[in-house]
């Protein structure tokens, strides 16, 4: 089982009220498309391990140009899952140059199967469910933001 996963199992055995909700740094991000186009977001970074295994859980809504960036210290095999998450996401996995190697789209709400990536990951982006449709996002495109200098 990879490490991640494991991590998130013994750090969430409660909610998150019981467990002390973690605090989020904002930045900005865009993603770069193949056909030219280029989507900007309001994004919050998940770089400790505490903030990486709360992620988005329990929040009721997200605004349509918000994301979650989970960032690594190095490229790993990343599972992750949608217990404890409220709305449906689209989880985008990312290379160390920033581009898209993989995409989950509409995960469902509360479920405990896990989404893997597809090989190494050196970070994953998570948005509403559906924007990687609505704006035309795919394997291949390219993230903009420092972490991927």
């Amino acid at each position: 089982m990879p490490v991640l996963l494991l991590a998130l199992l013994a750090f969430w055995t409660g909610n998150a009220a019981a467990q002390g909700a973690a605090s989020f740094e904002r930045s900005g991000l865009i993603i770069e498309t193949a056909q030219g186009q280029q989507h900007r977001f309001d994004i919050e970074l998940a770089v400790t391990p505490a903030q990486q295994a709360q992620g988005l859980m329990f929040r009721q809504r997200m605004a349509p140009d918000a994301g979650m960036l989970f960032l690594y210290d190095r490229p790993q095999s990343v599972a992750m899952w949608m217990k404890n998450t409220l709305i449906p996401l689209d989880m985008l996995f990312i290379d160390t140059k920033g581009r898209i190697t993989g995409i989950e789209e509409r995960t469902v709400p509360f479920s405990t199967q896990t989404i893997e990536s597809p090989g190494l990951a050196s970070a994953v982006l998570e948005l509403n469910a559906g924007t990687a449709e609505r704006l035309g996002i795919r394997i291949g495109d390219r993230l903009v933001h420092p972490a991927f200098q």
